[in-house]
């Protein structure tokens, strides 16, 4: 799969203070990729030196196939950035924003009125096209403020904090156009503080703290890395729990408090552990009325990995 963004040893200091030391990163084209990490863990920083506001110390680093230290103007010509604060002119109206942004593309009038009209109609902004941008409530700017990063057509987007500020609806509506964006073959390189959100959009996870990078995967990758995973497993009557207590052993499960005829039996979640617990029950003759995968959520996996250095060390 092609690389949009290649990073190898990034390296960046201010003074005797070290922000990332060595980091790498690749983001598959056409995929959401989110960086999380604690405030001050260096994520503004990356986002920073990717989308060529800063530079950096060392390493090397690739976006949409342009080497970030001799081409600079290419990357810029190949990305959009739609920070955690708003870039809309709250004096001009939704469709004048547009086309602000499509005369800095250098685009003819017809086709930036074109354009706009298709981005204001994409975004559910037709109506509010003609009214001022600060009447607008904060989940239509955000809606604004990226339909004007598409102007330039960008192949990779960096996304700050995109739902900062919203109600639960509008982040949903975002979340939506996101993952619409990634569908059509944009690259999104995303930060948030909101865990649920990454979990939701993220293809692969990065985790990063004190500059450095402790663990990165898939949404269900990262929840398998911490305890507490397992599989629910209910019966409908005493025998058929009986049987799986002996076909899997007192001392491999718990018993939920919560129904008798519930066994917790502790799992990382993944297939071939499941198929083989699966397999043991069969084994046995027991079939179990309903099962249910429990993993720890990525709020676990943030609290866990970031907050003991005993864990960090584990996962580098």
């Amino acid at each position: 799969m092609t690389s949009a963004i290649a990073v190898t040893g990034l390296r960046k200091s201010y003074g005797d203070n070290l922000v990332l030391d060595g980091i790498d990163l690749t983001v598959a084209e056409g995929t959401i990729f989110s960086l999380l990490g604690p405030n001050g863990a260096g994520k503004t920083t990356t986002v920073q030196i990717l989308s060529t506001l800063i530079g950096a110390d060392g390493g090397d680093v690739r976006v949409a196939g342009h080497d970030l230290a001799t081409s600079p103007q290419a990357v810029r010509a190949s990305i959009g950035v739609t920070g955690q604060y708003s870039a809309v002119d709250k004096l001009l109206t939704g469709e004048e924003n547009l086309m602000l942004m499509a005369d800095l593309h250098h685009l003819r009038r017809r086709e930036g009125r074109r354009l706009a009209a298709r981005l204001l109609e994409q975004f559910d902004l037709a109506e509010a096209a003609g009214k001022p941008a600060s009447t607008y409530s904060g989940g239509m700017a955000r809606r604004l403020d990226l339909a004007m990063t598409l102007v330039g057509d960008p192949r990779v987007i960096f996304l700050d904090e995109p739902t900062t500020g919203l109600d639960p609806r509008s982040r949903r509506t975002m979340w939506q156009i996101v993952r619409d964006l990634a569908g059509s073959g944009v690259t999104i390189f995303l930060t948030t503080q909101y865990l649920e959100e990454a979990d939701q959009l993220a293809d692969q996870i990065a985790l990063l703290d004190h500059g450095t990078l402790i663990a990165e995967g898939s949404p269900a990758e990262l929840k398998r890395l911490v305890p507490g995973g397992h599989v629910s497993l209910r019966f409908t009557d005493d025998g058929a729990l009986t049987g799986a207590l002996t076909a899997l052993g007192t001392g491999f499960l718990d018993t939920s408090d919560d129904d008798r005829l519930t066994l917790q039996v502790p799992s990382d979640g993944g297939v071939a552990s499941l198929r083989t617990l699966l397999a043991r029950l069969e084994a046995a003759g027991i079939e179990p009325a309903d099962l249910a995968v429990h993993t720890p959520d990525l709020d676990d996996v943030f609290l866990t990995l970031t907050g003991n250095p005993k864990d960090k060390d584990a996962v580098r």
